[in-house]
């Protein structure tokens, strides 16, 4: 395992500043959306009235419905982005009811797959469901603007098999509805006013959001969304003042693609902090009239149309200030289930213990409780991004395990639990600046430091691209589903997912299974060995396999990572190294002990009640990492430090044998 990181060679298209954070993060309820939701269900509601009772003619009613659901559309495309509100349910609702409005041919979760996919490929020929409209000729515009939903419904049945089957099942239900009503309404005599109602206004707002979302944003740029995310789509400046409310802001429809998390109420606002790095990116950019702008011709159009937005800093994580894992009481803010089998559970940290609990991508805590009178340890990576600000972690149950069978059955919010420091080095250091492709491979509970890692490298480094593989028997039992499905959707061109089941026989066959070296290259898109960092963490044999299998490959192996939470079988001959004594520097004191022949320096220490850090005991974790200051020790195995803390004298305690007479350990540096 190794932390060096490989840096691209500057190229003239190479981006000099990092691309900030946008300054947006998703609400806890989206206030515009409730807003301009309330009001289109009012406007619809007043039209529908006023259709069945003679109270308008009908070209107002079929004008203010197919207003109204057009603004539902915004409703709905924010749902599929998860950015109306930070509880995944919120978002799913409000999609479920704005896509009735829409078009009820097909469900919310299939829509929400389907535009995932447009963002994913754009401009990416038949990959991308809305390359129908934006690559159509002049002339057959008029034709394919209101049809917008027919090549969603091909794309749909062309990928029937990927889908759940509750999202087909839901989708056939209500085109089945649809039809029924519309079959209903001619036999009786009332298709005109079912017409008037919804069936032509929701052409109208079809029409209008093909071409506005659609054709105006992507029409005539050539770059896919893989190739230059920046010049995919575009934004339209000039005659804000209308066009903005107007359009609903997607006349800054390329922030959108690049922050598909941002509500769309904030997009001028990010495109304001973030102008210069978009800009020095070569970003495609029109005049309301259609004129294409570049960056100078764009800094010149804003010097006589306003001031240049300043540019905020990127946020990058700290580090936990504590010398060596030390222990505090920490109470648990909440527990949620994940499956039937596991929790998340996050813990309130006290402000003053803040500084303490900062971690890095892909670092782990150790957890201490007494459970029936014993004292039960146990290592838990972290879950959360790095610059959250919130600390996490996710426990699967295990037959048999005290904690985990206590964390999901007994532990409550408000309960305390013994915390040492974050420690491990399996994440790779972040660079704002690079442009990286990373591979994740995880199975069950090996999720956790790879949720971390993927959240923290999609918010700093914003041109790098993710693929994890995660495998799972069932999509019942895997855990942070719902969160890895937000995560796919906010990020939607840097990040893929390919879940594996080895369990669901419905399971599409090319990912049904259990992961190994031959099925990640049938569906990687990239050779492996132009991957930049492998992360690799789940069962042992499986990560080790992996690992051995990349090797043989060519990728070289200070790319990849691995991580393991039990350490591999011990083979050494402990007996073979002789008695020593062992100075112990731990929180400013030194404790001197005697070492007995074949124990570790961590051994030597607890049975001299000298509290050293520790956890798995299996050279896996790190919790245990010291630095030798004098003398010289053999580690049985290493499964934690980079070569580079190797190289500069750190050890793993738990499995380091002296062989010297006299060895000093220091855990303070």
């Amino acid at each position: 395992m190794s932390t060096t990181t490989r840096h691209p060679e500057p190229t003239a298209a190479a981006p000099q500043h990092a691309l900030p954070d946008p300054g947006e993060q998703v609400p806890t309820l989206s206030w515009p959306i409730v807003g301009i939701f309330t009001a289109a269900l009012a406007v619809f509601g007043t039209s529908t009235w006023a259709a069945l009772t003679g109270a308008l003619p009908a070209i107002a009613t079929i004008a203010a419905s197919s207003a109204a659901i057009f603004v539902l559309f915004t409703v709905l495309h924010d749902a599929s982005h998860y950015s109306i509100s930070s509880h995944r349910w919120v978002n799913v609702a409000f999609g479920r009811v704005a896509m009735f409005f829409v078009s009820p041919l097909i469900s919310f979760k299939s829509f929400a797959f389907i535009h995932i996919e447009h963002h994913r490929n754009t401009n990416d020929g038949e990959y991308d469901p809305d390359h129908w409209v934006s690559s159509a000729p002049w002339w057959q515009l008029p034709i394919r603007f209101p049809a917008m939903d027919l090549p969603y419904i091909s794309f749909l049945v062309r990928n029937v098999r990927r889908r759940p089957r509750a999202e087909v099942l839901e989708t056939a239900a209500l085109m089945t509805f649809s039809l029924t009503v519309i079959v209903s309404a001619a036999f009786t005599g009332h298709l005109w006013t079912l017409a008037v109602i919804c069936l032509i206004p929701g052409r109208v707002a079809m029409f209008v959001l093909a071409w506005w979302f659609d054709w105006l944003p992507h029409h005539d740029l050539e770059d896919t969304q893989r190739e230059n995310r920046y010049r995919a789509t575009r934004n339209r400046v000039g005659s804000e003042w209308i066009l903005t409310p107007l359009l609903l802001s997607q006349n800054y429809h390329l922030v959108h693609h690049l922050h598909p998390s941002i509500p769309f109420y904030r997009y001028v606002a990010a495109w304001q902090r973030n102008e210069e790095a978009y800009l020095e990116r070569d970003a495609a950019i029109n005049t309301v009239f259609g004129q294409q702008l570049d960056a100078a011709q764009y800094r010149e159009w804003k010097r006589l149309n306003g001031k240049l937005a300043a540019l905020l800093p990127v946020r990058m994580p700290r580090s936990s200030v504590a010398r060596h894992a030390s222990t505090h009481p920490i109470p648990v803010k909440s527990v949620e289930p994940l499956t039937p089998g596991s929790v998340k559970v996050t813990f309130d940290v006290p402000a003053h213990l803040s500084d303490q609990f900062q971690f890095q991508a892909g670092q782990h805590l150790t957890v201490r409780h007494r459970i029936d009178g014993q004292e039960v340890r146990r290592n838990y990576s972290i879950c959360t991004s790095a610059t959250s600000g919130e600390l996490a972690i996710g426990v699967r149950h295990i037959a048999g395990g005290k904690f985990s069978t206590f964390a999901l059955e007994t532990l409550r919010s408000g309960d305390v639990l013994e915390l040492m420091t974050p420690t491990g080095s399996f994440g790779a250091p972040l660079d704002p600046l690079a442009r990286r492709a990373y591979v994740a491979i995880a199975a069950g509970s090996g999720i956790t430091p790879i949720l971390s890692l993927i959240r923290t490298t999609m918010e700093i480094e914003t041109e790098s691209r993710f693929v994890l593989f995660y495998g799972n028997k069932t999509a019942e039992s895997t855990m942070f589903a719902a969160e890895l499905d937000e995560l796919e959707s906010r990020y939607a061109d840097r990040l893929r997912i390919v879940h594996i089941r080895s369990g669901e026989a419905h399971h599409p066959t090319a990912v049904r299974g259990r992961i190994d070296l031959a099925m990640v290259q049938r569906l990687l898109a990239d050779d492996l060995t132009s991957i930049d960092r492998w992360y690799l963490c789940g069962p042992a044999d499986l990560v080790t396999t992996m690992r051995d299998g990349l090797a043989s490959e060519g990728v070289p192996t200070e790319r990849i990572n691995l991580e393991l939470f039990r350490g591999a079988n011990r083979s050494m001959d402990v007996d073979a190294f002789p008695e020593s004594t062992v100075t112990i520097t731990l929180s400013g004191a030194d404790h001197t002990v005697k070492l007995a022949a074949g124990e570790t320096v961590l051994e030597s220490a607890l049975k001299n009640k000298v509290d050293a850090p520790y956890a798995c005991l299996g050279g896996a974790c790190g919790t245990c990492k010291a630095r030798i200051t004098t003398g010289a020790v053999t580690m049985e195995q290493n499964l934690a430090l980079t070569p580079a803390e190797v190289d500069a004298g750190y050890v793993l305690t738990c499995q380091s044998h002296p062989t010297t007479s006299d060895v000093a350990v220091d855990y303070d540096g």
